[in-house]
This record gives structure tokens, C-alpha cells and sequence, in this order.
């Protein structure tokens, strides 16, 4: 079977490029169309990618790419419409909610979708950057956004199959775009192994991973700093907001910077907690993967991470993206912690249900009886 692979943009590495590892995993020969790619922006994943058959319809070449990602959502459309894939079998798109990669032409029962969210930015979700601040952009981008939306609800009727990564997604995607979809949950690789030596395990609570503004970290950063506890955050922020990060941070708050998944694991292995206060999120793999370290998770009660975190047994929510409750839920978990504490093996249990091989059983089973009863 033909099959190629279709990614809105490959320039960071975060839940949305596992899944398309995985997608890759199960069809290591299919190419993979993307918009841009920019492997030098990847940091120490880079070479997760470096053997896959990445076809970009920009060239890198092309100057100032990587601070056009944003504004390239006005051309995104034409582009993505003039890439034809009808002499493939299956075409697995893999949308982020940044561009519209639906529009790709296909033959008719070969177009599947894995959709991790309808774009944030056209439907009054929390997004990575505060692109209503100013005046000058607000005005024109609301005026775009509205031609946007309407493109993107015509890109989602192309789809033959939809895949949403959590009910939370399939529950947008049915208000958004009047489809259907069927939920199959991201992949979480478990881990072989736990119990790193590490001098300060278990004094720190942890969170991490691409730090965009709907990622709320300045409530975990304000949240550690004003109760006094060793807090450490990992992963990548845009330039001018990690200076905002770093500024509102206590002496206790320490940045680690972009870490290889090895690291990843090990701060994972020794942390109290992780804190997860994002905004609305879409499904939301790093509370898995603390979960898959043997670890509880404090996480804003919002969001696919309501369907993952089991509360009071895997972990604890807080109602209100505040810092006052954020520091509620943590005095709440000193409490649990100092007397029976959660369980390392409800938590391993609770992610076990979240794996890559689940994921691509999964995958496999969706895409193969539509197109057997086609064929």
C-alpha cells in the first residue's frame, strides 16, 4: 500500500511530531509532506528525524523562514492545495491546528486525519503567543482570521476519516466542523526502567516542554517561588517569553533549557510532582509520561488531561488557571503526600493504558477496514 504522511510544519518537537514519529514508526517508507522544515530549530531531536524522507513545500532556503511560521497561515492554504496526493492509497494528515493541511488533493476513502485540535487562534482557544496585545495586529488579524475560518471549516469537510486525540478534541470537532471522529489517544513511550540517582530526588516538583504562553508555566514559576520549593523546568520558549519567565522566577526556579529524552526520563524518575497548568489543553502527553515515571500529577482541570489524570489517585486538579490555586492544590498534595502519598504503581498502571503499541494496534485497525470495504 502507498502511503504518505502530511504534518502542517516540522520546526519544534513536542506531542503533535511523537505521534507523527509513530505514524512513521508504522510506515517508515511513507514521505512526509510539510509546509516547512527546519531541523536546525530541533535541538538535541534532530536526529530523531534525521533518517525519515521529510519533503517540505518551502525550501529552508527561503529567507527569514523561521520567523514566518505565523504569517505563513495567509499562503498555507494555496500551498497545502496544490500538493497532489491522489496516486497514494492512504494519506494520513497529521494536523496540528496551525495550517490547513486537509487541503490536500486525494482520491476519494484515502484521506484520514489525525487531529490534535482545530486551530486554537480561530476558535477563542488559548494560544502560544498573546497575538491580540496590540491594536495594529488585532484589527487586520481578526479581519483575516474570519476568511481563515471559514477555510479551514471547507478543509475539514475534504477529510474522509477523522482520528481525534482526546473527546475533548472530538468534542470540538463536532461543534467546529459537524464531523465525527473517532478517539484514539496519543502514544506514550513507557518507560524500561526507573530510579536514577540523582542528589536532590524528590525535593523538586517538575514541568517542562514546549513553554507557550496557553502552557500557563507563570503560574507554576509564581506558584514555587512565593511557597519557597525547588522547582525545574525543561524545554524551549519563545525568545521574548522566556525572558518574562525568568524574570518573575525565585532563586529556587531553575531552567534546564531543551533536554534529550534520557534526561527527560531521569527528571521525571525524581521529581515530587509534575505540574501541568496548561490552559485548555488539547490531550496533553507530558502528564502521561510523568504518570509513566511513577509519578502524581497537579494539573488545571481543564482540558484533555481531565480524561488521563485520575484525581486523588494518580494526581489532584485545581479549578481556577490562578496562582492562588495552584498553590492551594500543592499544600493539598503536601498533605496526601506526607501521609499515605500516591501510589507509584496506580500511576505506572494508569499510563500503561497509553502506550505506543496501543496507539498503533489502534491506528492500524482504523485504517485498514474502511479500505477493505472500499476495495
Amino acid at each position: 500500500m502507498k502511503v504518505a504522511l502530511v504534518h502542517d510544519y516540522l520546526k519544534e518537537y513536542g506531542g503533535a511530531e511523537r505521534v507523527l514519529e509513530q505514524f512513521h514508526r508504522l510506515w517508515p517508507e511513507a514521505p512526509i509532506f510539510t509546509l516547512v522544515y527546519l531541523p536546525d530549530f530541533l535541538g538535541p531531536h534532530r536526529q530523531r528525524l534525521s533518517s525519515w524522507s521529510v519533503k517540505p513545500i518551502i525550501s529552508a532556503k527561503f529567507p527569514f523562514l523561521a520567523k514566518l511560521i505565523s504569517p505563513l497561515r495567509i499562503l498555507a492554504p494555496l500551498l497545502f492545495s496544490r500538493l497532489d496526493l491522489s496516486d497514494y492509497d492512504l494519506v494520513m494528515v497529521s494536523a496540528t491546528g496551525a495550517y490547513n493541511p486537509n487541503l490536500v488533493k486525494t482520491k476519494k476513502g484515502t484521506h484520514f486525519c489525525y487531529c490534535h485540535t482545530p486551530p486554537r487562534y480561530l476558535y477563542g482557544l488559548p494560544t502560544s503567543r498573546n497575538w491580540q496585545k496590540h491594536w495594529w495586529i488585532r484589527f487586520p488579524a481578526k479581519i483575516i482570521n474570519r476568511f481563515l475560518k471559514r477555510i479551514d471549516f471547507l478543509s475539514a469537510q475534504k477529510t474522509d476519516y477523522f482520528i481525534a486525540n482526546s473527546q475533548n478534541t472530538a468534542a470540538r470537532i463536532k461543534k467546529f466542523y459537524r464531523r465525527e471522529a473517532r478517539v484514539i489517544y496519543p502514544p506514550v513511550e513507557l518507560p524500561v526502567k526507573l530510579g536514577f540517582s540523582q542528589s536532590d530526588a524528590g525535593r523538586y516538583f517538575l514541568a517542562g516542554g514546549r513553554l507557550a504562553r496557553a502552557k500557563r508555566i507563570d503560574l507554576a514559576i509564581k506558584a514555587c517561588s512565593e511557597l519557597n520549593i525547588p522547582l525545574k523546568i525543561f524545554g524551549r520558549a519563545f525568545a521574548g517569553y522566556e525572558k518574562e519567565l525568568r524574570q518573575m522566577a525565585g532563586p529556587l526556579v531553575q531552567f534546564l533549557g531543551e533536554v534529550t529524552e534520557e534526561q527527560k526520563a531521569e527528571l521525571l524518575a525524581n521529581c515530587r510532582a509534575y505540574l501541568f497548568p496548561a490552559e485548555e489543553e488539547d490531550f496533553g502527553i507530558a502528564p502521561v509520561e510523568a504518570m509513566a515515571a511513577g509519578k502524581p500529577v497537579i494539573a488545571l482541570r481543564q482540558g484533555g488531561v481531565r480524561e488521563t489524570v485520575v484525581e486523588n489517585k494518580t494526581g489532584i486538579f485545581f479549578d481556577r488557571p490562578s496562582v492562588d490555586s495552584l498553590k492551594e492544590a500543592i499544600k493539598r498534595f503536601e498533605k496526601i503526600e506526607a501521609k499515605a502519598g500516591f501510589r507509584p504503581k496506580d500511576c505506572l498502571s494508569r499510563a500503561s493504558k497509553f502506550g505506543s503499541e496501543r496507539f498503533l494496534k489502534e491506528i492500524r485497525l482504523a485504517t485498514s477496514f474502511p479500505l477493505k470495504k472500499l476495495l
